[in-house]
């Protein structure tokens, strides 16, 4: 491997790490023996560092040069920072290498904005395009698509990537304009319709003509950076669902804003990533997705930001006791998914499992319920309403919570201290 290339991929790696909108899920693609690897439907969530980690995804970036100013990124045109640019041979080339070295399972590709977002999603796509067609590269690729960019490059894109996203980062465009005053939703949204629009016309097509190859069959995603602004949880939710519901995302990633720019007084002064909260805005993700929580059930105008002492699920049930305890012999799929300690499966187990005998603790217990939290919501058999949330109440089951929590911590950390 030549040297110049290295030293690119020292600057150009650690340019991207900021981006985590790069994980793959979804995506299947057998090798018929002719071809250079393959893909699965697994995850692949892990990148190559600059310093030398062992990695599964190459995470790079075509360029860290860009004509935009975003206040909230390093790669910003105003910032003194080393830019260099690869030449589309040079990743098509550290991809196969990388991949026969067995260091990578796949690639991730970003990029700065070079004079325009079109002669960016060029070049980028020239680099998938040569990755398939030329090498015969049949591993897992993600590739960003450039805010502006023509639907003509964002379909391309789509038939040789795996999955294509558009990051939004900040969720309301007020606020996006005061970061990133040359940044606006359209030149966003754009080219997520192109790529929603792209699924669907490509799944018509492959009714008629099955051979048809798939349009970025993992989907599209985006990315949310949180804590850059004053958008709280119900906004930067609000705008993560209606994504799902119009664009049909695959994924939402919450990032935890880096202060890298400390000098911009447009931004906050924050000493570290807001983690928990990045924590809490996932599992609410979660619960809408997975749980069939609506929205409003988990942030509303009198709820407007998420609970950072405990999960949002047991937060919405200790602010509506009034609907517990359940009556899990009889309670229907949709409130029994809403008992702390109860997953989808457990759901679908106790479903089962109640028409041929009614449940206790114990057969909750076996079905992956976690008791120790589900007890106060619940009443089956031995368990009734006096050990409810009716008899503790919502402040001492919190603080009951928060203790067993602190509890747990103490003991794992003097298990640590015995090693």
């Amino acid at each position: 491997m030549r040297q110049e290339a290295l030293e690119k991929l020292k600057i150009l790696a650690g340019a991207a790490k900021y981006d985590v909108s790069c994980a793959s899920s979804g995506t299947k693609r057998d090798n018929p023996g002719k071809k250079l690897g393959s893909a699965h439907p697994w995850g692949i969530c892990h990148s190559f560092a600059d310093d030398g980690r062992c990695i599964s995804l190459l995470k790079i970036m075509l360029t860290n040069y860009c004509i935009y100013d975003c206040a909230y990124c390093v790669n910003r045109r105003s910032n003194d920072v080393p830019r260099t640019a690869f030449r589309v041979s040079e990743i098509v080339d550290l991809t196969i290498e990388f991949y026969r070295r067995n260091y990578i399972e796949g690639l991730f590709l970003s990029s700065g904005v070079i004079k325009t977002p079109d002669f960016t999603m060029e070049k980028m796509v020239r680099v998938v395009k040569e990755l398939r067609i030329i090498h015969g590269y049949n591993g897992y690729i993600h590739m960003k698509s450039i805010p502006g960019a023509s639907s003509e490059f964002v379909r391309e894109a789509g038939m040789y990537a795996d999955r294509l996203s558009v990051n939004i980062e900040i969720p309301t465009e007020k606020n996006l304009k005061f970061l990133a005053p040359e940044k606006d939703f359209k030149a966003i949204l754009d080219p997520m319709g192109y790529i929603h629009q792209g699924i669907l016309e490509n799944k018509e097509e492959r009714q008629k003509h099955f051979k048809i190859p798939k349009f970025a069959p993992a989907g599209q995603s985006t990315q949310l950076i949180v804590g850059a602004t004053s958008d709280n949880d119900q906004q930067i939710l609000t705008l993560a669902t209606n994504l799902y519901s119009q664009h049909h995302l695959k994924r939402v990633y919450y990032s935890g804003f880096i202060p890298v720019n400390s000098y911009d007084k447009r931004l906050p002064a924050l000493m570290e990533p807001p983690m928990v909260r990045e924590h809490r805005l996932y599992q609410a993700d979660w619960l809408y997705r997975f749980y069939r929580f609506k929205v409003d059930e988990i942030v509303n105008d009198s709820h407007p930001n998420l609970d950072l002492e405990i999960d949002p699920k047991l937060s919405y049930a200790l602010r509506h006791p009034e609907c517990f305890p359940i009556d899990i012999n009889k309670a229907d799929y949709e409130m029994i998914l809403r008992i702390p300690g109860v997953g989808p499966r457990s759901a679908d187990m106790i479903l089962m499992a109640r028409k041929h005998r009614r449940l206790n603790s114990d057969m909750l217990r076996k079905m992956g319920v976690v008791m120790k939290r589900a007890q106060y919501f619940i009443t089956c058999g031995e368990l009734s309403e006096r050990n409810s949330i009716q008899t503790w109440k919502p402040e001492g089951l919190k603080k009951l919570f928060l203790e067993q929590v602190k509890n747990k911590r103490l003991a794992d950390a003097t298990q640590l201290s015995l090693w």
